[in-house]
């Protein structure tokens, strides 16, 4: 049986202008429900996300800005930190680190997979990570289903498939592969699926 997370509720002082900040974002407002003095649901999802957030009045007895970890994974840092200061929102600086490594500035100088972050916070202090994510763990997304929530995430994944490609055909003495479709699909598959890239 599928469990899909669906929605994180983050606690928010004023409402209006929590709404305000996220709609300036750009991204997507699905229901501000009205129900009473006493109780009003609005729901954002951010462009491309299958989970949503929820915030209001009467919604959560969490004081308002101590949400903190709720990870945005992008595929390009820099572009979406570019994307987000153009949008208001208040991005600093690019840093990367490794697992019990201290953070150092700017993004993985190898751009290797979870390891590139920017944090930003909503006018509470909610805070917000974002993670740079190009190629999944292994066994972490469904072989099956492959998709691409935006034209800039499948250009870059064409690009990464392109300079494996071009290195597979000098493995392959410089010719040319006239099945590069067929590897592209496999490579893009696999490298979202975290399962052994094709060489």
């Amino acid at each position: 049986m599928d469990m899909k997370l669906e929605v994180v509720v983050i606690p928010v002082s004023d409402v209006d202008r929590s709404k305000s900040f996220y709609g300036k974002l750009g991204w997507r407002l699905d229901a501000d429900f009205v129900v009473s003095e006493a109780f009003r649901a609005v729901q954002f999802t951010p462009p491309g996300s299958p989970c949503s957030i929820h915030f209001g009045k009467g919604v959560t007895p969490a004081t308002p800005g101590s949400a903190r970890g709720l990870f945005l994974v992008v595929s390009d840092i820099e572009a979406a930190r570019a994307d987000l200061l153009a949008h208001g929102a208040p991005v600093g600086e690019v840093f990367h680190r490794l697992p019990g490594q201290a953070p150092t500035k700017g993004p993985d100088p190898e751009r290797r997979s979870y390891a590139s972050y920017a944090t930003f916070s909503d006018p509470d202090g909610n805070e917000w990570l974002l993670q740079e994510v190009t190629t999944r763990l292994p066994g972490r997304v469904d072989a099956g289903p492959t998709t691409f929530t935006s034209h800039a995430e499948l250009v870059s994944a064409l690009r990464r498939a392109e300079a494996a490609h071009g290195e597979h055909e000098k493995g392959a003495g410089g010719q040319r592969d006239e099945n590069w479709p067929d590897w592209y699909a496999r490579y893009m598959i696999a490298e979202q699926a975290g399962t052994p890239l094709p060489t």
